[in-house]
C-alpha cells in the first residue's frame, strides 16, 4: 500500500481506521503532514500513546463525518462502511487513494457497463475516479483474519460530484434492468420537452445498466436542465 501511494513529502496523507497502527507506524516519516482518524477509543489511546512524539495528527472521530483535506488517502477501513467510503470520496478532490477492500466489493467498483456486478456505486466510483483493482489479499494477510477475500484498490481522482448526482445514480438504478425511457416513466421523470433538450439525447432504448459511467452522468445532465427550463429559469 505505501509503494503504491507513492507519497512526496509535501503531500497531505490521510489514513482512515488506523486501528493499531499496522500502517500507521509506515506512513510516519514519509511526510511531514500525516493525519489519521479511528473511531475505537481504545485503539486511538493505544496508538497515541505509542506515536506520542511523531508528526501525526490523529482524532478520535468518524472521518465520514469530518471534512479532512488530503492529497493520498490510504485505508483498510471496516468492509460494512465500503459503499458509504465511495460516496464520501466522490464529493471530494485529492490526487490519489489506496485501500483494501472486501473482493466482492471491488469487483462491484471495477464492474464493466452492463456485467453481472454493474450497479450504482460502480458508476458512481468509475465516474469520479480511475478505479484499479491491483491484486487480491488472501485472508490469512490479517489480524485476525476476515472470512472473506479482499482485494487491493488503487483510484484516482477524476471528477468531484455532487450529494444530488449521487442519489439520483442510485435513484436510475434502482430500475437498471430497464430501458432508460421505461425507468424514466416508472420513476416519474418525464423525458426533457423538444423545446428544452430533444428527448433523442437519451439514450431511451438502452438498458439502464448498459449506459457509461459519462453516459449516466449526461443523462442526469439533460434531465437536471429540463428541470431548470419547466421550473422558468433562464
Amino acid at each position: 500500500m505505501v509503494k503504491l501511494a507513492a507519497i512526496r513529502r509535501d503531500e497531505r496523507v490521510l489514513e482512515i481506521g488506523t486501528g493499531r497502527g499496522a500502517l500507521t507506524k509506515e506512513l510516519v516519516g514519509l511526510t511531514a503532514n500525516l493525519e489519521g482518524y479511528e473511531i475505537d477509543r481504545e485503539s486511538y489511546e493505544g496508538l497515541k500513546r505509542e506515536l506520542g512524539g511523531a508528526r501525526l495528527v490523529l482524532h478520535n472521530e468518524d472521518a465520514f463525518k469530518s471534512s479532512p483535506g488530503f492529497d493520498v488517502l490510504l485505508s483498510s477501513l471496516p468492509y460494512s462502511e465500503s459503499s458509504h467510503f465511495v460516496e464520501w470520496l466522490a464529493r471530494r478532490r485529492y490526487n490519489r487513494a489506496v485501500v483494501l477492500l472486501q473482493r466482492d466489493f471491488a469487483l462491484k467498483i471495477t464492474s464493466p457497463p452492463g456485467g453481472p456486478a454493474y450497479r450504482a456505486v460502480s458508476v458512481i466510483s468509475q465516474a469520479s475516479a480511475q478505479v484499479e483493482m491491483v491484486s487480491d489479499v488472501s485472508r490469512s494477510s490479517f489480524d485476525p483474519p476476515p472470512r472473506v477475500n479482499s482485494s487491493l484498490v488503487t483510484m484516482r481522482w477524476r471528477r468531484t460530484l455532487s450529494a444530488e448526482q449521487t442519489a439520483m445514480i442510485k435513484t436510475i438504478f434502482s430500475q437498471k434492468r430497464r430501458t432508460v425511457r421505461a425507468a424514466l416513466k416508472n420513476l416519474g421523470l418525464a423525458t426533457p420537452p423538444s423545446a428544452a433538450e430533444p428527448a433523442a439525447s437519451l439514450p431511451l432504448q438502452c438498458r439502464v445498466n448498459s449506459l457509461r459511467p459519462d453516459s449516466v452522468l449526461a443523462m442526469i445532465g439533460v434531465l437536471s436542465r429540463a428541470e431548470r427550463v419547466r421550473g422558468g429559469e433562464v
